[in-house]
């Protein structure tokens, strides 16, 4: 004899709903929502209802774009963006995809973005301005040519701004993103997403300033330095072709004990590292030690002339914000701490 067919259905829910029948022997409970995902399947039947399994619903669930929802205390706005690179053209494709959680100074929002390839800060292109919004969706691409020689020397700037009733222009936040860390191809299209962070607005000191982020690990003795950037330098000679670098040294008790270079960056008064350094240093040792950063650039003949300098370290050796940046290190373990400081041009 043939083998009858076994209904499965959805259980019923509170509210009344329709029965339909499916054979003789079986009926089910019509939902009103086809798309509702049902905790277990039952069997009616003429002897009874009985539970057949059960559905787990995380497996129906889609995974949550962490980068929508997961904003930190003091976000100023997030930015999202590609980078692709055509060899053959010698083509950087960049595509401006959407901007969210935008903080303008007044309740309303139409924003902006200014996109540079650095180190030529004279020339931009630019977006569409976008009506009343915080989540600005822009979906546009722009394109830049640059040599494959030259590509990993270049940062991409996006400056995210803000257009007034009367026409003005308020800078909402900047994304830096340097393209040596990155590997480009024809087939590799990197969507990146990055925090606003605010720009330095004061102008610079007379040499010059520096950012770089501090980090002590009192667990494994190690003292982590990252060297972000620096701006305002003044330079020997103003040509692409001038190279600029970071040495940091560790001391102790003025004593030199190792030190660690940058990259250079070619014809950038305002160049961008993102080099991370570490140091062995004993917690016993921190009140003896300090880190000298210097500012070099190179010239002809092989020969360095210093552009400026910075030391941080405990009170035996510096004060004002470069004491407080060591202080402030030595009391966050294991936290990166940044902050700008100004070059000094004694050695």
């Amino acid at each position: 004899s043939r083998s009858r067919s076994i209904p499965f259905i959805i259980p019923p829910t509170l509210h009344g709903r329709d029965w339909i029948n499916l054979t003789k022997e079986g009926h089910v409970q019509e939902s009103s929502d086809p798309c509702g995902i049902p905790h277990m399947l039952l069997l009616f039947h003429k002897a009874g209802a009985y539970v057949v399994g059960t559905i787990n619903q995380e497996l129906y669930k889609f995974p949550e774009d962490i980068s929508e929802t997961d904003f930190p205390e003091g976000n100023i706005g997030r930015l999202w963006f590609s980078v692709e690179y055509e060899q053959e053209s010698e083509r950087l494709l960049v595509s401006l995809i959407k901007a969210r959680k935008l903080q303008p100074p007044d309740d309303s929002c139409s924003p902006f973005v200014k996109i540079y390839l650095l180190p030529d800060e004279r020339s931009y292109l630019q977006s569409k301005t976008k009506r009343k919004t915080l989540n600005p969706q822009f979906d546009e691409n722009f394109v830049f040519q640059v040599s494959s020689k030259m590509l990993l020397q270049r940062t991409l700037k996006f400056l995210v701004y803000h257009v007034d009733k009367q026409k003005k222009h308020h800078l909402l936040g900047q994304v830096i993103f340097p393209l040596k860390n990155e590997t480009l191809t024809d087939d590799n299209k990197l969507v990146i997403w990055r925090d606003l962070e605010k720009e330095n607005l004061e102008p610079p000191s007379e040499y010059g300033d520096i950012q770089f982020s501090l980090s002590y690990n009192d667990y494994l003795g190690r003292l982590t330095v990252v060297v972000l950037r620096a701006r305002g330098l003044k330079l020997q000679e103003e040509s692409h072709a001038v190279s600029v670098y970071v040495k940091v040294s560790l001391m102790n008790h003025n004593k030199f004990i190792k030190s660690k270079k940058t990259a250079a960056v070619l014809g950038s008064p305002n160049p961008v590292y993102n080099e991370t350094f570490s140091f062995k240093a004993d917690q016993t040792e921190l009140d003896t030690a300090s880190l000298s950063l210097s500012v070099l650039q190179s010239t002809k003949g092989d020969k360095t002339h210093l552009l400026g300098r910075v030391v941080v370290g405990p009170f035996m050796y510096t004060r004002g914000k470069e004491l407080e940046h060591w202080n402030e290190m030595i009391s966050k373990p294991k936290e990166l701490v940044k902050r700008w400081h100004t070059l000094c041009h004694s050695t």
